[in-house]
């Protein structure tokens, strides 16, 4: 008998990682990079020395990564969609009226 020349995958249903990069902030990271480099151009088509531009796009990439990484680190996978839902909930509901529990029907 032979070795197998293919690699059995063992990552079905695990969410995607890159670098310790989890889910959506791979995304948020590349749309950032993507940002970065439309914002260098727009510098560089408006006439700001290049060495400029480039000292600025750095000193933001590296904000950038910071964030993420944080972010990532805090919230892991799913825990910024549950803090983001979490602010929505109402901490009070007022009801200036009687009127919802007289019209409750007991069964």
């Amino acid at each position: 008998m032979t070795n197998s020349i293919y690699q059995v995958n063992k990552g079905i249903n695990k969410s995607i990682e890159f670098k310790g990069l989890r889910a959506q902030y791979i995304w948020y990271l590349g749309g950032g990079l993507l940002g970065l480099l439309i914002l260098f151009a727009v510098m560089y088509i408006i006439g700001i020395s290049s060495i400029v531009c480039i000292a600025i796009v750095l000193i933001a990439g590296t904000v950038l990564f910071i964030k993420v990484y944080a972010m990532s680190n805090k919230y892991g996978e799913h825990g910024m969609m549950k803090a983001t839902a979490k602010r929505g909930i109402p901490k009070v509901i007022k009801i200036n009226s009687r009127k919802v529990f007289v019209e409750i029907k007991i069964k």
